[in-house]
């Protein structure tokens, strides 16, 4: 951890409820998988929407955080949530379980790999108040 992510405490706040975010996330896909290894399709759709709408509002409830940060973190922050937060709306705009399944992921992912969320916070961790989103 960098010393200005450590000593920024609003930052330090944020990264940590990202990961429960995270947490609560990929609970839901491991839920939907295991539905669907019991080949129950409408559990597994639910829990793959589950997936997408907490996806979907991470930037909105992400908000009243980003309020205590520097005007460009805030900014480079804000768009790198609403990135994921409008890739799962587009998913359940389309009504795609396919599309909130692949939620998170490259096309090239290999699975034990880290996630895109997952590596986003590290970035953010890593890069503290220096943050920069793609």
């Amino acid at each position: 951890m960098n010393q200005e992510h450590a000593t920024n405490p609003a930052l330090s706040q944020l990264t940590q409820w990202l990961r429960q975010r995270h947490d609560q996330v990929l609970q839901a896909e491991t839920k939907a998988l295991h539905y669907l290894d019991e080949g129950d399709a409408t559990s597994h759709n639910a829990c793959m929407r589950q997936k997408a709408e907490l996806l979907s509002t991470m930037a909105e409830d992400a908000k009243p955080m980003l309020e205590f940060l520097p005007g460009e973190l805030r900014f480079n922050l804000a768009m790198a949530l609403e990135k994921f937060s409008s890739s799962a709306r587009m998913a359940l705009r389309l009504n795609s379980i396919f599309y909130m399944g692949a939620l998170l992921y490259p096309d090239d992912h290999i699975k034990g790999e880290p996630d895109n969320l997952i590596l986003c916070i590290e970035r953010i961790e890593k890069q503290g108040e220096g943050f920069l989103h793609d």
